[in-house]
């Protein structure tokens, strides 16, 4: 089997994907962030039998010297590593640059010198922006409405023009709404949940009204990995959507969770949690048509049943007391 590299493997979607690869047979290298405690993030938590088939490789993707090395050797690399909370880059924009677009700089030129096969690169829905049409197709135009979605729009162009200009293998996978168990709570669904678990009176969260085509974790990563088995030439230098073709608003989202979770509260709009008027993406709803066609996916928890069947599977695991150890549910997670 070809040995693949997965940035960002110690977080959300990454340590899913990593550990399903593994399952399916992949020789995996996993890139986590360097820290002096030398955690590998979800990582940890993987079941020791998969975890001794990983190769571990602590690193930086801002350092190029480093990503060097973590490709070399490799024959396809997915490349997830980035900074992703909305509010944070408010504060930290310079930090959303070098972590986004010099990161994903740094793999795709060393793809290249080094002859990789293939680099799945992770986009986002947030680069749409608030839809100007619904369904949101790969043709939509995109829209920087905060320094993260600003700074992936430029990731990922950094990473279709090496397609371009050198005939690097790139594939761009532009993931909607991602939820499931392991999930930050600087998220919706995991801050609903872990303050919902502790039955206050009253749920706190931002603006109710924006609505986003939640794709269950599962999901993602099948499409990820349909997209690292389709024929090279037909997806080189495209991008593909990834998501449920299903629209929910955050309103609905928290009522079918606290449904499920048979805890009856009122619903408090805080401020601190509101973006900027002009950054807040209003609506979302994907277009996966094209992954259809190109990679014969499809999701599994698409529409409102799946949606339901993918919020029980999060909250189950949320439940578990030990699952929910970090998460600060008493605080505004940015």
């Amino acid at each position: 089997m070809k040995k693949i590299l997965v940035t960002g493997a110690d977080g959300f979607i990454g340590s899913h994907l990593t550990e399903t690869l593994v399952k399916q047979g992949y020789e995996v290298r996993a890139m986590t962030c360097y820290n002096s405690f030398n955690t590998w993030g979800w990582l940890d938590y993987t079941d020791k039998e998969t975890l001794k088939k990983i190769e571990i490789f602590s690193g930086d993707v801002r350092d190029s010297e480093c990503v060097r090395q973590a490709v070399k050797g490799c024959d396809t690399v997915f490349h997830l590593a980035a900074l992703i909370a909305i509010p944070y880059s408010y504060q930290a924009p310079e930090s959303y640059v070098d972590t986004n677009i010099k990161g994903t700089l740094n793999v795709v030129q060393a793809a290249k010198d080094f002859g990789i096969e293939r680099v799945i690169h992770t986009s986002t829905s947030e680069v749409y922006g608030t839809a100007l049409y619904v369904p949101i197709d790969e043709k939509h135009p995109l829209q920087g409405q905060s320094p993260y979605s600003a700074s992936k729009i430029g990731a990922d162009q950094i990473a279709l023009s090496f397609q371009c200009s050198f005939e690097t293998p790139v594939v761009v996978v532009r993931p909607f709404n991602t939820y499931g168990p392991r999930q930050s709570a600087r998220a919706v669904i995991p801050t609903i949940i872990t303050q919902l678990s502790e039955k206050p009176s009253e749920l706190q969260l931002g603006a109710l009204s924006p609505t986003r085509d939640f794709n269950f974790v599962k999901d993602t990563v099948s499409g990820f990995i349909a997209a690292a088995n389709a024929p090279i030439e037909k997806i080189t230098g495209k991008v593909i959507n990834i998501g449920s073709n299903f629209e929910v608003s955050i309103g609905d989202t928290a009522k079918i969770i606290s449904e499920y979770m048979n805890v009856d509260v009122n619903i408090v709009c805080e401020n601190e949690r509101l973006r900027p008027e002009n950054s807040e993406v209003n609506r979302l709803w994907c277009d996966n048509s094209l992954a259809k066609e190109l990679l014969n996916w499809k999701p599994e928890y698409g529409g409102v049943e799946g949606f339901k069947r993918g919020i029980a599977e999060t909250v189950d695991w949320f439940a578990v007391k030990e699952n929910r150890i970090g998460y600060k549910h008493g605080i505004y997670n940015v």
